[in-house]
């Protein structure tokens, strides 16, 4: 990409053929020449060309030749699911896309860590946990170049089970203590007609 480009069209026609020129069977504006140039190829050069010449005693059509636009990879963006927060012990998976031709190869890499954390497009971390927060980024490679996402920050929150369990023991030991109290207020009351009975035996 950025590179001039040219095309030629011959047909060793008598007399002399003009030449009309077209981009995935759509006349291209540029005359009659039979050359087709490009002074610096884009991205929306990409597509099949071919010729048509012609004089008074008919015409044909060249083959097409394909240009494929090569670049390097832009455009990333990395995305989590769930992307709601991350509940402790359960799993996340970040995808990582970008635009580039050929295909990228991605590699993640987590903040203030040297050595990469995995490779392809997809990365999921199992279990997760506290040690496993942070910000994570991935890089997009190809022959003509290589580029960078921003971050997106991970980090762990308590699981809705321990939060439930949590609430479950106190709820118990509440409990617990509810029925001690009463026992031992029914145990006092209790006492008191055996206590009175025996004072009016005495006398």
């Amino acid at each position: 990409m950025g590179k001039p480009l040219q095309l030629t069209c011959n047909s060793g026609a008598n007399p002399a053929a003009t030449h009309t020129w077209y981009k995935d069977n759509q006349t291209l504006p540029r005359g009659s020449k039979d050359i087709y140039l490009f002074a610096s190829i884009t991205l929306a050069d990409k597509g099949n060309y071919h010729c048509e010449s012609k004089n008074k005693y008919g015409q044909i059509n060249s083959t097409s030749v394909h240009i494929d636009v090569q670049y390097a990879p832009k455009l990333l963006s990395v995305s989590m699911s769930p992307s709601a927060e991350i509940e402790e012990g359960s799993s996340v998976t970040l995808n990582c896309s970008s635009d580039a031709n050929p295909a990228a190869k991605y590699t993640w890499y987590k903040k203030n860590e040297d050595s990469p954390k995995a490779s392809g497009q997809i990365f999921t971390i199992t279990d997760f946990r506290a040690e496993h927060s942070g910000n994570y980024s991935c890089e997009a490679q190809n022959k003509l170049g290589r580029s960078n996402s921003t971050s997106i920050h991970l980090t762990v929150v308590a699981g809705s089970m321990k939060l439930v369990a949590a609430g479950s023991v106190t709820a118990v030991s509440v409990g617990i203590m509810i029925l001690i109290a009463f026992l031992v207020i029914r145990r006092k009351r209790s006492s008191k007609p055996t206590a009175e009975a025996e004072r009016e035996t005495r006398q």
